[in-house]
Order: structure tokens, then sequence, then C-alpha cells
């Protein structure tokens, strides 16, 4: 699978997630932002902070205000609009309607720098204030109201940094532990059906006709998906049938053509273009019989017996030597100490036929093939070149072929480990010096 393809869907879920969350929150935060500075942005800090850029002191020593912009703007939106503004000298300058209780606080509060008033709920009290002491160039100024100014917009975003830092950045770390801690379990919990399907497409084999996949717990957005793999597993495993009918039915007709074409090769005469054709309609008929055991098989059509290793090895050697004599091959033969073992005898005769085929295809057309038996054991051997190490194991693959243009349909070597298989034994190919060696090994006892 292309790598760049790839994705984690907890990572990315986890990533999604935590960014919607963020833009989610932080649009929240702009909206209140925006709905306050139209609405709520106002305060006596807006006032006190008008009124800092536009007090001065004049010659004198008094204290005067610049008409500025500020200014004229603050006092057309708060006609009732009261300050008073007093230096540590004792210079005082006042507006507005001030309120009876901050009317008389003069110098008492000299030494608290800020202060906040709160009004309550008597009718007599005064109103809600705010008083700050102020540092400017040519001097301390205290300042005094309970007017509400807007507030400016360097103050707002400060303010509003404020609260990203100590409001949102905090709950974006919380959304993201959160989301760190849940997203997976979310996830694994939602993908169980998905894993138990992934389990079963593994165990999905092209011996094991109608497997599916299981829908229970796939989510709703996945389970078009499986459904659409179970109807393309439904017709691979009718086309699967319909290939293995063929088959059977095309090894069955072939049989009758290919006993009246050694019929007929018979009565040719001796020589060189008689052994050919022999050679051919061999193969001919040991490919049909392939086809036709493959097809018993999988059907399991087979009957375990007491086999002879010996009488077994002699069988196939009277009807293989012909074939190895005509190749230009001399054939040894020991099976004095032979054995007996549980097996279907018509299957291990086809096995050790398709070992002594191999070995004719591919022993280089010279020397000797010998065949030995044992206590639970059958060896097949020749002189030829020998199996590259590279394919010992891929020989046994279904349809493999050493060469292309090689003889046979590369079903023979994958027949007999399937037959080994059954029989509980195995079937290994190596090289000696010179030549290949194929042994079958059953189990003991």
């Amino acid at each position: 699978m292309n790598k760049s393809c790839s994705y984690s869907l907890r990572k990315r879920l986890f990533w999604r997630l935590l960014a919607v969350q963020s833009v989610v929150l932080i649009l929240v935060v702009i909206l209140l932002i925006s709905v306050g500075k139209i609405f709520y942005f106002r305060s006596t800090e807006g006032t006190i902070d008008i009124l800092r850029r536009a007090v001065f002191r004049q010659p004198s020593g008094e204290l005067s205000l610049r008409e500025t912009e500020d200014l004229r703007h603050l006092r057309k939106d708060a006609p009732d609009l009261w300050f008073t503004i007093r230096d540590r000298q004792g210079h005082n300058l006042n507006e507005g309607r001030v309120p009876e209780g901050y009317a008389g606080i003069g110098n008492r509060l000299d030494h608290i720098g800020e202060a906040e008033f709160g009004g309550n709920l008597s009718d007599h009290a005064p109103p809600a204030a705010r008083m700050k002491w102020i540092a400017m160039d040519w001097g301390e100024v205290q300042f005094l109201t309970g007017t509400d100014g807007p507030i400016p917009l360097t103050s707002i975003l400060f303010g509003a940094s404020l609260i990203v830092a100590k409001l949102v950045i905090p709950i974006v770390a919380v959304m993201a532990l959160g989301a760190l801690i849940a997203t997976p379990i979310v996830v694994r919990r939602s993908l169980v059906g998905i894993n138990r399907a992934a389990l079963e497409a593994d165990m999905i084999d092209i011996g094991q006709r109608g497997g599916r996949l299981s829908a229970d717990e796939i989510p709703d957005e996945i389970a078009p998906l499986v459904r659409a793999v179970n109807r393309a597993l439904g017709r691979l495993d009718e086309g699967y049938e319909r290939q293995e009918r063929f088959l059977t039915d095309a090894a069955h007709e072939l049989r009758t053509p290919i006993a009246i074409l050694n019929t007929r090769l018979g009565s040719l005469p001796h020589g060189p273009v008689k052994t050919d054709l022999l050679e051919d309609a061999a193969r001919l008929a040991i490919l049909t019989e392939q086809m036709l055991d493959l097809q018993r098989l999988k059907q399991g059509k087979t009957q375990f017996t007491k086999v002879d290793l010996g009488q077994l090895a002699r069988k196939v050697i009277i009807e293989m030597a012909p074939l190895a004599f005509a190749a230009g091959y001399t054939v040894q033969f020991d099976v004095d100490h032979a054995g007996e073992i549980e097996g279907d005898p018509l299957a291990l005769q086809r096995a050790l036929m398709n070992i002594l085929q191999n070995a004719i295809n591919h022993g280089g057309r010279k020397g000797t093939i010998s065949l030995t038996a044992g206590r639970n054991w059958i060896e097949v051997s020749d002189e030829g070149p020998g199996i590259p190490a590279d394919l010992q194991e891929r020989i046994f693959e279904p349809f493999f072929k050493r060469h292309h243009d090689g003889h046979g349909a590369g079903l023979g070597l994958n027949l007999v480990r399937d037959i080994m298989y059954m029989h509980r034994g195995e079937v290994t190919i190596g090289n000696r010096s010179p030549g290949a060696l194929c042994r079958l090994s059953f189990p003991a006892g």
C-alpha cells in the first residue's frame, strides 16, 4: 500500500475535533468581544482615560482640559457627565453635578492609588464611581468619576489577550487532553465491527468458499462497503464454481480421446517421432489426471487404508519407466526396506507420479532417476542441474513454472503438497551432487 495515501483515523479525528472545538471557542470569544464592544465596553475606566489625555497644567499651576475629539464625543454621549480632577498641590477641576457623597472626599483618599465605589439599593446612597491616581509628566493627578465612557481599542485588545491567556488557552488544553483520551476509546469501540470484518477477510481462502464479512456493529457509513465486498465474494464463488465444473468436465472429456490417441500411437512403427508423440500423450494424460485429482481433493473424496509404500512405488515405476527410458534416463529402484502407512492409495500414487514426472522434465534428459523407499518415506532423485535455492519454496505454488516455455501447467508439485498435507506429512526438495532430491515424509507409526 502506498504510504503517502494512508492515515490514522484516530489522529485525524483527534486533530479535527480539537480544531473544531478551538475554532468554536475562539468564535464565541470574538462574538462576546464584538457584542461587548457595541453594548457593554463602556466604563468609568474609559472616561478616566479620555480625561487623562485631555488634562494639562496651565503656567499658573491651574488644571485645564483640552477640547479633544474624544472629550467632545463623551460630553455628547453622556449628558450627565461628572468628574473631579485634583493634584497634590490642591488644584481642583470639576464638571457636571458631582454627587453629594463624593463632593467632600477631598484629600482623604490621597494614600490610596485606586478605588471603586459601589452604590446600594438605598435611594440616598451615591451612585457607583471610580477614583484613580495617575502619574503625568508634570505630576500626579487624581481622577474621580461615575460616568461610563468608551474603552480604548488597545485596552480591549489587552483585555482580550488576558482572556485568551487565562481562559481560552486553559480550556483548549483541557479539551485537547479530553480529546486525546476520549478519541482513541471512541474510535476503538466504533471500529470493533470493522476490525472483526478485517480478521474475517484475512481468513478467506481460495480453498474455502462461502466466506463473507460480518455486518454486525459496522457503522452505517462503512456498511455499503462491506455489502459490496460480500457481493463481490459471492460473484467470485460463482465464477470459481463454474471454472471448476468446466475443468472437471473437460478432464473427463479428455480421457477418452487421450486413450484413443495412445492406442493409435502404439500401432506406429518405432522411431524418434513415435517416442516424442508418446511422451507428449503421456503428459496430456498426467495433466488430465492432475485436474481430476485437484477436484477430488477439494471435494474431500478420499479413503484412507493401509498402504504398502513398496507396492505403491513398484506400481508407479512400472507406469512411468517407459516415459523415463524414452526421455533418455536409466532407472534405479530400491524399495526393500519400505514400510506401511495409513493413506489414500490413489492420491499417494498421483503424488509419486507427479514427482517422477518432475524429475523426467527437469533432470537434463540424461543420467539416472532413482526411487528409494524406507519405513515412512519415499525419495526420488535425478542427476540433473538441480533446483536454485530461491525457487525451492516457490515451486510448490499453484501454476508456478520454472521456465515459461517448460512442460506442464505448474499443478504437479502443488498437488503433491496438498496430498502430503492431507496425510499430515511433508514434501521437501533440495539438491545433491549432482541433481535434485525430493522426499515424501509421513508421520511415524
